[in-house]
């Protein structure tokens, strides 16, 4: 005999301000904190479902939980394992708003939470459910080495990456002088040495030529990968980038949804996709991406959402990295566990295996 259904029988959003140890610099962003969507999907057998998404401005957050709560009408009632008919039916009214942009981010904390409670439910990490091919996944340090520190700063933090057992690391480039990037690079190699891993990143502030002087330069650090180097509609100009370098060029964190991940991939503008969950609409669009990206044999790193994307990288063989980003810690009552090999363990508790600290977030709350 079958079990019972489960029925979402609520959907309560909050949101927070989650302030940075000091602000960030790069090329196109100031940040000084992270606005931060809280979602809870409730149901009848008392399991609740857990997401979250963010952006830079608690003004725009508002909007996008607007949004959000205007999908609410979609789940209640229904059982969260029906969560492709959900995503469907919430992509499919958003068609006059746009289906990008604040109706996908709107989607994606929902999204999250219907698989949360699928794992819950099912008393198993997502990750087995997605089908496990390995346990523990390399992630790379990303929460420093930003435009706004000086090169002595850059060594010290590289330094402090290696110490905590790292093996690789992403460093933001996009100075006014390209002369000035390549020592900042120097600077950080040297530090780690010729064997470590490094990325580098421009937040898609170059044009093609500039990007194309930088990235040659570049080229005698070895880096894993030159990370959008321009705007992201420039398809072309970046396919061109990619085969006039040896180095690999990752994009696509800032695409929507499997069509955006499409269109970059038919153009040739990158080497390396970097898919992100929110913008993606969650895991159900995000497996599609993933899955999509391995029948053409392209390497995948999600973009940030560690904590949920440790589960992706975990299911999918041709994923090459998790990107460790530390801000979203205090959201939760567990941590991640880094080893010295560079390895975070996937967590072993149901579904995300990651839960809300509402004790630890309370100060930080907006007005909604």
């Amino acid at each position: 005999m079958s079990p019972a259904p489960l029925r979402i029988t609520d959907v309560r959003i909050a949101a927070i301000e989650l302030p940075l140890p000091k602000p960030l610099r790069t090329a196109i962003h100031e940040i000084a904190s992270a606005a931060t969507l809280m979602v809870s999907v409730d149901t009848d057998a008392g399991l609740t479902g857990e997401g979250y998404g963010f952006c830079f401005d608690p003004a725009k957050l508002r909007a996008i939980a607007q949004m959000c709560a205007s999908l609410k009408g979609h789940l209640i009632g229904r059982d969260p394992h029906d969560v492709e008919a959900l995503w469907a039916e919430m992509l499919r009214s958003l068609n006059f708003y746009g289906q990008a942009g604040v109706a996908v981010l709107a989607m994606n904390p929902l999204d999250i939470a219907c698989w949360d409670l699928i794992g819950q439910s099912a008393e198993r990490p997502l990750y087995k459910l997605f089908g496990a091919c390995r346990d523990r996944v390399p992630v790379y340090a990303s929460a420093g080495l930003w435009l706004s520190a000086d090169v002595d700063e850059l060594r010290r933090e590289a330094a402090g990456f290696v110490a905590q057992g790292f093996k690789a690391m992403k460093m933001r480039l996009g100075s006014a002088r390209w002369q000035d990037d390549v020592a900042r690079v120097e600077a950080v190699r040297d530090v780690i040495g010729p064997d470590f891993t490094l990325m580098a990143d421009a937040n898609q502030s170059l044009s093609a030529t500039a990007a194309l002087r930088l990235a040659r330069a570049l080229e005698p650090f070895d880096l894993a990968w030159f990370e959008e180097p321009m705007p992201t509609w420039c398809h072309q100009e970046t396919a061109a980038l990619a085969k006039a370098l040896d180095t690999p060029i990752a994009n696509g964190e800032t695409e929507y949804t499997r069509y955006g991940v499409r269109a970059m991939v038919e153009a040739g503008a990158a080497d390396i996709m970097m898919p992100d969950l929110q913008r993606m609409g969650g895991y159900t669009e995000m497996r599609k991406a993933m899955a999509y990206l391995a029948t053409l044999d392209i390497p995948v790193a999600p973009h940030i959402f560690t904590e949920h994307s440790l589960h992706l990288v975990a299911s999918a063989p041709h994923a090459l990295y998790a990107e460790h980003m530390p801000w979203f810690e205090p959201l939760f009552h567990e941590r991640m566990t880094l080893g010295s090999d560079g390895l975070v363990d996937l967590p072993q508790g149901p579904g995300v295996g990651f839960r809300f600290n509402w004790d630890a977030v309370d100060a930080y709350r907006i007005d909604l």
